[in-house]
């Protein structure tokens, strides 16, 4: 499919349109010519991928450091290592400035510093609007690093969409538990069944979605207090408990539960779950609770959701519940982001005013107004209404 992209082959039938300049991170290194120096490599293949050699003159410096095979420049090509072929190769490929970038597995490729540089370079891509197209089996990088997912089995499309489902509906064919989206298997009485459709809809994003294969499933959720009463709005830095009631249809022993908070626009706020905490399941056989304790919510003002799910330690769900909960944070601090970290100021050689708890989220010029009268009249409140009134009465 990616060799159709870039040009390489033509379709046998059907078309294909792109638009835009392609790089292709597809077998790293083709072009290259064993016998001349990784330098002039670095010139013939940037020119290969459509840049002039002022071009690649300018990007020259970039491109040896991000490949960080600067002393080894000038040898035969001949003479690296596979590992050193991906990295040049890669380096060159991602400073041509694609409008679409497709990639080919290579970051299975290489060791562990490279692989979380070529990620980084990624992200940055992504910022920057660059389309990719990434090829691969490794489906944690699926679920971290893509918009959009597209499953192909031998050729036919088997799922396209959101990635945790793709992911999810893959993960459930290969261990031969994937059901029938129509007619689940095993009906669920709860408001909704476990199992739904992986069309994609354009429904608000913060709405409930819900998929698994349904041998465990998460009756409720609540986000309570120390006492056990149900929130919905919570104040900056709340203690919190999440709280999850099971109901085990089949008795597992490959059982992670875990949870998401997300941002109304989508951002993932923070996710963990008991296997990368250090949990491992004996055998979840009863129904039974399970409860998430947050000392301190220190998230800023916003609207969020709340994703729980159980699912098996590759990542299969018995039940995942995408927008369980939506909640709101409300502060009368007009901070941004999304995080509040405990923190305190501290200033050495420049002099701030500190304005007290019963002004500090007053304008400033309010304030001052305020601080003038209290001063003509200190503890007496209400001096300057009297003498305002006619009478001398208030």
């Amino acid at each position: 499919m990616l060799k159709l992209v870039s040009g390489i082959l033509k379709p046998t039938s059907g078309s294909v349109r792109v638009e835009g300049r392609v790089s292709a991170l597809i077998e790293l290194g083709a072009g290259f010519h064993p016998e001349i120096s990784g330098r002039e490599n670095i010139f013939i293949n940037g020119i290969m991928l459509g840049l002039s050699k002022r071009e690649v003159e300018k990007r020259f410096d970039r491109i040896v450091e991000f490949a960080g095979i600067g002393p080894y420049l000038d040898q035969p090509v001949k003479s690296f290592s596979s590992g050193m072929y991906v990295r040049l190769g890669f380096a060159v490929a991602v400073h041509v400035d694609p409008d679409i970038l497709l990639i080919d597995e290579v970051l299975a490729v290489g060791d562990e510093e490279f692989t979380q540089r070529c990620i980084a370079k990624i992200q940055e891509l992504k910022y920057r609007g660059v389309t990719m197209l990434f090829v691969t089996h490794q489906l944690d990088h699926v679920r971290n690093l893509c918009d959009r997912a597209l499953w192909l089995n031998e050729g036919v499309v088997a799922g396209i969409g959101d990635p945790v489902r793709v992911v999810d509906d893959y993960l459930q064919s290969v261990s031969g538990t994937r059901v029938d989206r129509e007619v689940p298997e095993k009906p669920i009485e709860v408001e909704k069944a476990v199992v739904a459709s992986s069309e994609e809809t354009d429904a608000d994003p913060m709405d409930e979605e819900r998929w698994g294969s349904g041998e465990i499933v998460i009756r409720s959720v609540a986000i309570v207090d120390d006492q056990g009463r149900e929130l919905v709005a919570l104040g900056a830095s709340t203690s919190v408990v999440v709280e999850m009631e099971l109901v085990v249809r089949e008795p597992q022993t490959d059982v992670v539960f875990g949870i998401g908070i997300y941002h109304a626009d989508g951002t993932l706020v923070y996710g963990t779950n008991t296997d990368i905490e250090g949990f491992v399941a004996e055998e979840v056989a009863n129904d039974g609770v399970i409860r998430f304790r947050i000392k301190s919510l220190d998230l800023v003002a916003g609207s969020y959701r709340l994703d729980v799910a159980a699912h098996t330690r590759n990542g299969r769900a018995y039940d995942y519940r995408r927008g369980s909960l939506r909640f709101v944070v409300g502060s009368r601090v007009h901070d941004v982001g999304v995080y509040r970290p405990p923190h305190e100021w501290e200033f050495e050689g420049v002099r701030f005013k500190k304005i007290d708890d019963q002004h500090r989220y007053v304008p400033a010029s309010i304030v001052e107004t305020m601080r003038e009268l209290e001063s003509e009249q200190p503890g007496k409140p209400n001096t300057r209404k009297k003498r305002d009134s006619p009478n001398g009465s208030s």
